[in-house]
């Protein structure tokens, strides 16, 4: 088949955000027609999959004069013809023997990527680790500041009553995640809308980067609340984009195990904020809590730097109609041109087909979708079940308190900062299995695999507390090792 552009000259480019309206009743976003026989759940698994050659290529055409890819034409309609039909990507005649050689080291060789896709991880996983610091680093220093700010009941000497201190500290521990509640993850979508995603990441670590000075800096538990509400803007944005961003950038066969970065360099964040516990924990006291919040401002710092020499998503740039620089996108983080090309084209097509669908609902209506939409309605449904076991398992519990449940329950505190090391390093060490299974075993499996043995865990640790609960209690340890 010949890959060459008609002859004629190339039609004139549509201004940007004029909609282009493909030729013909069976056109790829003809959603009505292509979708009315039941199908269309095929459609969104591979929107090219039922397209005649005639109409891709046709429409391979129209894509690249109307972008200004018309250099690149061949390259495009080989990657359109691979998109179509992945699996037998391998017998099209059009594909030169270094076009598959490409194709299939895809495959056999999965983790051969180019340097900007590795930049690319090792900073999003740099800003998980930001999340995981922000998370921990009050673990140890709780019982410390709560000394300092004499938030005690009266029966310790302290100003408040037994419920007020109780109240007090769970307001100070929770501030961020109540910003990200109010406010923080509200500021997602108008954040990415404007910033782009790379804009998104470089706010919201910066938010982090003065919350750990100020934090540092408090002068009294009023100050500290502030300052870690205002942690919690940045850490509502954040957590959302930076799984998105490298959802958008990073090729299929690794898809999920970069995805995946998130929670294991988050857990490794975790790890990093106790270790900052046991580090500092020997010094003065009023000294050491405020090293261990503030200790937290120098990850956010190195992603702040890194973000911008990172490619924009491909996808937010084919959102708001930048294909050229979408292209250049992929051509940074794709082996080949060829890969690119694929990438995009296929991209684009989905987010053409996103918009045909989405075409005059609002806000409110795309929302009532999510239960209304049987394929929207079971995501919605799972999704829901799975965030809600995470938050309510008691994993949140051992994080932020478990510097304090050691004590309580009659450890020194350098023997309960060790302790929290402990689970820190161990909740590190066991994402590295999820990391490595992902995209093999599948995400399904792994989930159903640790929810089974994530249930009873809660209850051995109840037992053992109630076990330490029954001795009698040691004598209280000073702060220094």
């Amino acid at each position: 088949m010949d890959l060459q552009p008609e002859k004629g000259g190339e039609s004139p480019r549509p201004e940007e955000g004029e909609e282009m309206k493909p030729e013909g009743a069976k056109a790829i976003y003809d959603i009505e027609r292509r979708g009315s026989d039941g199908k269309l759940n095929a459609i969104f698994e591979n929107p090219l999959a039922q397209v005649s050659r005639h109409q891709l290529m046709a429409d391979v055409e129209r894509f690249c004069t109307r972008y200004n890819l018309m250099d690149h034409i061949d390259t495009f309609k080989k990657g359109a013809l691979v998109s179509q039909n992945p699996d037998g990507a391998l017998d099209l005649p059009e594909l030169t023997e270094e076009d598959k050689v490409a194709l299939r080291r895809e495959k056999t060789h999965k983790w051969s990527q180019p340097m900007a896709l590795f930049h690319l991880t090792i900073m999003c996983s740099i800003a998980a680790a930001v999340q995981g610091m922000d998370e921990t680093v009050n673990n140890g220093a709780q019982r410390l500041y709560l000394e300092r700010f004499n938030i005690k009941p009266f029966s310790d000497g302290g100003r408040f009553s037994q419920a007020m201190t109780d109240n007090l500290t769970g307001l100070i521990v929770g501030a961020p995640y109540l910003a990200c509640a109010i406010l923080g993850c509200w500021l997602t979508e108008p954040m990415n809308r404007y910033t782009a995603r790379r804009g998104t990441i470089f706010i919201t670590c910066m938010i982090a980067a003065l919350a750990s000075v100020w934090e540092g800096l408090a002068n009294s538990w009023v100050n500290l609340f502030l300052a870690r509400f205002f942690l919690g803007l940045g850490i509502g944005s954040k957590s959302s984009t930076v799984p998105i961003y490298a959802a958008e950038c990073a090729p299929a066969p690794i898809r999920g195990a970069l995805v995946m970065m998130w929670q294991m360099w988050t857990a490794f964040g975790i790890m990093l904020g106790n270790i900052m516990g046991v580090a500092f924990g020997g010094l003065e006291p009023d000294l050491a809590w405020r090293l261990m919040l503030g200790s937290t401002v120098v990850l956010p710092l190195i992603v702040c730097a890194q973000v911008y020499y990172c490619p924009e998503s491909p996808r937010w740039l084919i959102e708001h109609n930048k294909i050229e620089k979408a292209f250049e996108s992929f051509l940074i983080l794709r082996p080949t041109e060829l890969q690119a090309a694929r990438d995009l084209y296929y991209a684009y097509v989905g987010v053409e087909i996103e918009r045909k669908i989405n075409r005059g609902k609002g806000f409110f209506s795309m929302l009532w979708e999510l239960f209304t939409v049987p394929r929207n309605a079971r995501a919605t449904l799972a999704s829901t079940i799975v965030m809600w076991l995470q938050q309510f398992c008691g994993v949140n519990i051992i994080a932020y308190y478990s510097t304090t449940i050691f004590v309580d329950s009659g450890y020194s505190m350098s023997s309960a900062l060790l302790a929290s090391m402990g689970t820190g390093i161990l909740n590190w060490v066991f994402a590295i299995p999820a990391f490595l299974t992902i995209d093999t075993w599948g995400r399904r499996n792994l989930l159903l695999f640790q929810l089974a043995l994530a249930r009873p865990v809660p209850l051995l640790v109840w037992l053992f507390l109630l076990d330490r609960a029954r001795r009698p209690r040691r004598a209280k340890q000073d702060w220094a090792w």
